[in-house]
């Protein structure tokens, strides 16, 4: 825990770079939804540019370099967008940890340095996954990787902004030792929402969001014809272009199946836990009623996403509420970990 400290404009940068992610994850999004990984065959530039190519003579000359990936507009601002501010928030955060460190090394402040550090880690190694999304043609591996970095990612984040904005709830020693019953569950359901937005990313990269366009069955059926290790191989080779994906329907339907049953059993979960929490009123209320409401919307827009056939901006929205519930769950962990027990007046 760290002590109340000085640090408001380091807080104020923590802020703006959890923002900043937000964005990243919502163009991350919009950028695979659109098929437009590949809109740039190069990185990290785009046929050579450091935007994209976008006068006659710059797209002949980016097509006689990259002759197997002809320019296509509608895909080549969607990447490079999306790199820019991948790579603004990179520099904003090397530069929260630099000034972090320096700081407290300078005043002897116990800020977070290690969890800044951890955040220029991860953001170096998702740099990393964003080039082999390109290089490697969209393999689902390293795709569905590389949207969980950018969830890790603005996570530690958000963490950050808790930690540095002394966000604790004080309450009296027998609701504290009722908020510390709460955190196996919160823990559970936090690992199940990540594995969920990992089945999610999976679903994504494999092209099996559309698999089953009826609800709440599949093809007519509760339980389709599915080939689950097809589906879920994870060893499977690095293959010459995966836009559009390469599995066949069994496989992606059996991908999709597992999605379906992983909202519910997060469902289940999750609504224990607001009931968990509702039982223990006062400030749990609030955020107990905020899971809620991301849960119904969650579940909303991925029964829309299949019963309109994955409209771009609904599909968008369902990974961006992924997030969001992501939030919610850090913001309560945080707070029953870091929960203290009220001074009693005179103390």
């Amino acid at each position: 825990m760290i002590e109340k400290t000085s640090f408001s404009w380091g807080f104020r940068l923590a802020v703006l770079a959890t923002a900043l992610a937000c964005v990243v994850v919502v163009l991350g999004a919009f950028t695979r939804l659109a098929d437009a990984g590949l809109g740039c065959p190069d990185w990290p530039g785009c046929y050579g540019h450091l935007t994209w190519p976008t006068t006659d003579e710059h797209v002949v000359a980016a097509e006689a370099l990259f002759p197997e990936a002809p320019v296509e507009h509608d895909k080549t601002w969607p990447e490079m967008v999306h790199r820019h501010f991948a790579g603004t928030l990179g520099l904003l955060i090397l530069a929260i940890t630099i000034i972090t460190w320096r700081r407290a090394a300078k005043t002897g402040e116990p800020l977070p340095r290690m969890h800044t550090l951890g955040l220029l880690l991860l953001v170096i190694v998702q740099a990393a996954f964003g080039m082999w999304t390109v290089t490697l043609k969209l393999w689902p591996q390293v795709v569905t990787a590389h949207l969980l970095g950018g969830f890790a990612t603005l996570s530690m984040l958000w963490l950050l902004v808790q930690r540095l904005g002394q966000r604790q709830w004080r309450v009296s020693s027998a609701t504290l030792s009722r908020l510390r019953g709460v955190r196996p569950l919160a823990l559970l359901v936090m690992v199940l929402v990540v594995m969920q937005i990992a089945l999610g990313g999976w679903t994504s990269s494999n092209y099996a969001a559309l698999a089953c366009t009826d609800f709440p069955t599949c093809h007519g059926e509760w339980w389709p014809a599915m080939d689950v290790a097809r589906g879920f191989n994870l060893a499977q080779s690095i293959g010459p272009n995966y836009l559009g994906g390469l599995l066949e329907g069994e496989a992606r339907t059996a991908i999709h199946m597992a999605h379906r049953l992983g909202a519910l059993v997060v469902s289940v979960s999750v609504l224990l836990l607001v009931v968990r929490l509702l039982r223990l009123g006062g400030a749990c209320k609030p955020i107990a009623f905020t899971l809620l409401g991301v849960l119904l919307l969650q579940v909303s827009l991925g029964v829309s996403n299949v019963l309109a056939h994955l409209p771009l901006a609904v599909a968008v929205a369902h990974n961006a509420g992924g997030a969001l519930l992501l939030l919610v769950l850090v913001t309560l962990t945080h707070r029953l970990y870091t929960a203290q027990s009220k001074q009693p007046v005179g103390a």
